[in-house]
């Protein structure tokens, strides 16, 4: 009799007590920050736009992870790295928050990636490209999901180089992402003969590009390539059209534009760009789908960055589900064991220092008189294969990579 009461009581007890997964939430909740610039150069092409997305994937998860609730915090940086860092510091420890995606800085990134390595925490950049966040500053709960400098480089540069666009200029952001951005395209440049005619930095934020663009036009180049991003972009090329530099014989280079750039400029003016996309929302049925959910919250289709947001949050909650835990460090390790497969991802496959290998579509703004709908702005042209873009893992100077 004795034995049965005993065990009873042990039963009751289990069943009293938390489970595994849930004990291991530290506070009960999931606690996921869409931390970028929602006031901005960036704020068209991430902002609010990606915590929309990040909602959806919070959504399609049932709003659970982890047998925890699962809740959804933002923040705007203002591209500036003090208020970056300050805000992931303060969102970990007033705000116990688990997981940081989006960024869209990469200065803002480097210190982000500090403060969470610091409390073993998720950042997954999404909107940023430094390579060196999966190189040298890599983090064991750091991921980079949509592009970056070196493969956005190596593809830009393979994909216009020919016997009549040998000759480049640099426009370039000067921070973080423009600088790696210089660095990488002017090395593969070099490797296939090519050379760099001139080149010249700007701020972030800057309105008027007359003196950069008068330097560009006093140099022989046979490409205007902007190292740079969002309203930056923007007014870059509107500026070298009204200079005259958009003309025949020079081709428009822009590693970093997306759906809304081209919206605002205009496909007249910006018709025959070419440049890489993760995801575009007319390529096929799966991409319509998404981009029909997105557009009923947010008034437009999604940029690929912010549907990059979609999946990293979506493949995090997987992670966090199957671990029953909000270490950064465990579930990133889950996060890189796991497939990625969803709308704009299918079959990839997260690399040991952090780097999404995808592949990206090539796309090409449409001539004015093919444009069929508000949004029916660029062609895909073809797939880019991840391994012809991203650098070897053999070469990787993150210390997470085991090398023979």
């Amino acid at each position: 009799m004795k034995r049965i009461i005993a065990s009873t009581v042990v039963g009751l007890l289990a069943l009293a007590m938390p489970s595994p997964g849930q004990a291991e939430i530290s506070d009960g909740v999931v606690k996921v920050v869409v931390l970028n610039d929602q006031s901005s150069a960036y704020s068209d092409t991430a902002g609010k736009g990606s915590a929309v997305a990040a909602q959806l994937a919070i959504d399609d998860a049932g709003g659970r992870a982890g047998a925890a609730p699962v809740v959804l915090l933002s923040a705007d940086h203002q591209q500036k790295v003090d208020i970056g860092a300050g805000l992931a510091r303060r969102m970990l420890d007033v705000d116990r928050a688990d997981a940081f995606f989006d960024i869209s800085n990469s200065a803002v990134s480097f210190a982000v990636q500090e403060v969470t390595r610091a409390a073993r925490k998720v950042v997954v950049h999404v909107g940023s490209g430094n390579a060196d966040l999966v190189g040298k500053a890599c983090s064991p709960s750091a991921a980079l999901w949509l592009y970056d400098t070196y493969a956005l480089a190596r593809g830009l540069a393979r994909a216009l180089y020919d016997d009549t666009h040998r000759s480049w200029f640099l426009l370039t952001a000067d921070y973080a992402f423009g600088h790696a951005m210089q660095r990488d395209l002017t090395a593969t440049l070099q490797q296939q003969g090519g050379k760099v005619a001139g080149s010249v930095r700007h701020p972030l934020g800057q309105a008027d590009f007359s003196s950069f663009l008068v330097q560009a036009g006093g140099t022989d180049m046979q490409v205007l390539a902007l190292l740079n991003a969002g309203a930056d972009t923007t007014n870059a090329i509107k500026q070298a059209s009204e200079f005259g530099l958009i003309r025949e014989g020079v081709k428009l280079a822009v590693p970093i534009f997306t759906l809304v750039n081209v919206k605002a400029i205009g496909n007249t003016l910006a018709q025959g760009t070419t440049f890489l996309a993760g995801y575009y929302w007319d390529h096929d049925e799966a991409s319509r789908a998404f981009a029909k959910r997105f557009a009923a919250r947010h008034g437009k289709p999604p940029t690929h960055a912010q549907a990059a947001v979609y999946s990293a949050v979506r493949h995090y909650l997987k992670a966090v589900d199957a671990t029953g835990s909000d270490d950064g460090v465990v579930v990133m390790d889950r996060m890189k064991a796991m497939p990625v497969e969803d709308f704009m991802t299918p079959g990839a496959v997260l690399r040991p220092d952090g780097r999404l290998a995808r592949d990206m579509l090539l796309v090409e703004v449409k001539a004015p008189r093919d444009v069929r709908g508000e949004w029916d702005l660029m062609t895909v042209r073809t797939t880019v294969k991840s391994a012809d873009m991203l650098r070897p893992l053999a070469e990787s100077e993150c210390p997470l990579v085991l090398k023979p």
